[in-house]
């Protein structure tokens, strides 16, 4: 269907930074579209009428559809670029981030499974190098959830015992990760260095592929 990797090495040319996850949404949705002008393309697309639960991008051409969960998650950043100020905020967090993302793989499974002719793609974009490096602690955590380059994964990951309640919170649950994956992280984009730009300037993102 979609080339996904070749379509997020173009849109930095045209997009090297977002504001927000949903201004990366909506500018990878709109490069794929302009991409492929006769597939059809939803945003925030809800799986049923008595859930909460919704795809970020829906991307379908019959027979065939992908679905897309997007995570976007920065370090402190100033940066104007092309007449435009970017202010990212510190999200931190960092082992609540991994485990998000590697929830969303887990729905992506599911989803995959359930719907014939579909492929899944869970895709991160970071500026923060502690989400591809490996960690220094011995023993953190969210070891089970660790998303470094070269990690292999599979089976159910859950947090360490020591992890706090706060950590915890709302993210109690292991996780099942049914097929088996090894992480990739790919380039996206360096900020050029001037004086007028303040904070992590590296992005890299990546993504994981589901299909039947």
């Amino acid at each position: 269907m979609v080339d996904l990797d070749r379509i997020l090495k173009t849109l930095h040319e045209f997009r090297p930074i977002f504001h927000s996850e949903a201004d990366f949404q909506h500018a990878l949705a709109w490069h794929i579209h302009e991409q492929r002008p006769d597939y059809s393309i939803r945003l925030e697309y809800h799986l049923s009428l008595d859930s909460r639960d919704h795809l970020d991008i829906l991307i379908f051409n019959k027979p065939n559809q992908m679905a897309i969960e997007l995570k976007y998650r920065t370090k402190s950043l100033f940066a104007p670029i092309g007449g435009e100020v970017f202010w990212l905020r510190e999200h931190g967090a960092q082992d609540q981030g991994r485990y998000d993302f590697l929830n969303d793989i887990q729905r992506l499974e599911q989803f995959v499974s359930e719907h014939d002719n579909t492929t899944g793609y869970a895709i991160l974009l970071t500026n923060d190098s502690s989400y591809w490096n490996p960690a220094r602690d011995v023993s953190p955590v969210d070891a089970s959830f660790r998303i470094h380059e070269g990690r292999v994964f599979n089976g159910i990951l859950s947090w360490g015992h020591t992890a706090s309640t706060g950590t915890i919170k709302d993210r109690e649950k292991p996780i099942t990760i049914k097929g088996t994956y090894k992480l990739m992280w790919q380039e996206y984009h360096e900020v050029v260095a001037n004086t007028y730009v303040e904070g992590a300037r590296r992005f890299k993102y990546l993504m994981v592929k589901m299909e039947e």
